[in-house]
């Protein structure tokens, strides 16, 4: 059945530039060890229509079938864009000194909370490419796709990871998803995460906030200890009372002080 948009698929890709062939980016582990990449490499699933992968791509994708496809081209314009020269801007070199930062061409560097590359460095003047490193540039794809996905759980968190870096554990009953996580979740993302859940897999989400693992055995260790001093302290507060029925006169004495 030819894929169709908001259908989810596991896919395994690989592009290139055009014009060198370079590899810049896999989800295939065996490309990624043979040109020298590290991380984990794994197909991943997307949601077709959603922008999870460039416009082109994810254009071209929609009638497709199951299996291998090579040699993809897309044009700059359906990928990250043509160069805009306004985002081209001359920095004073001391800028970067001042920071302990030693500039040199092809360094990747964050001004104002905006990534970008340094093309050259002329004197006391830096010249700092603010687009993205693969804009204006012509891309080939190979790709494979392997499957639809039809499970709602697997759908959630591919969801999860691309819209927000983190998978949790999920339980799907009566048409609602409980979505256990570890880490706080800021109450806008988690209702985007919500909104979009809704639309795509068709369940309501709720999230619900867990002890990390680590912390739930420091906590049930801390209350482990706690109920071993508290029989200790019961024992010997019998063994002290038990001791007092044995030696009457020190029961006596006590009394007496009493």
């Amino acid at each position: 059945m030819p894929i169709k948009d908001k259908d989810f698929v596991e896919i395994n890709f690989t592009g290139k530039l055009k014009e060198s062939g370079q590899v810049f980016d896999t989800t295939d582990s065996e490309v990624a060890k043979n040109h020298g990449f590290e991380g984990e490499f794994k197909p991943m699933i997307v949601c077709i229509g959603q922008g999870h992968l460039i416009k082109g791509l994810d254009a071209w994708m929609k009638g497709k079938e199951l299996g291998k496809y090579t040699n993809i081209e897309v044009k700059p314009e359906e990928a990250y864009g043509k160069k805009d020269a306004k985002l081209i801007r001359m920095v004073p070199t001391q800028q970067f000194t001042k920071h302990g930062i030693k500039p040199e061409t092809g360094l990747q560097v964050n001004i104002d909370n905006i990534m970008g590359t340094i093309r050259t460095v002329t004197g006391g003047r830096t010249l700092v490419d603010f687009n993205h490193p693969l804009a204006g540039k012509e891309l080939i794809y190979d790709i494979e796709i392997l499957r639809v996905v039809e499970d709602k759980k697997q759908q959630i968190n591919s969801l999860l990871k691309l819209l927000a870096n983190f998978e949790g554990e999920i339980e799907i009953k009566e048409g609602k998803a409980t979505i256990k996580v570890t880490l706080d979740i800021p109450e806008e993302v988690k209702t985007k995460l919500q909104e979009t859940i809704k639309d795509l897999v068709g369940v309501e989400a709720e999230f619900i906030k867990e002890e990390k693992k680590e912390e739930k055995k420091e906590k049930l260790e801390q209350e482990d200890k706690e109920k071993t001093e508290k029989k200790e302290k019961e024992s010997d507060k019998i063994k002290e009372d038990s001791k007092k029925e044995e030696n009457p006169e020190e029961k006596k004495e006590e009394g007496k002080k009493g």
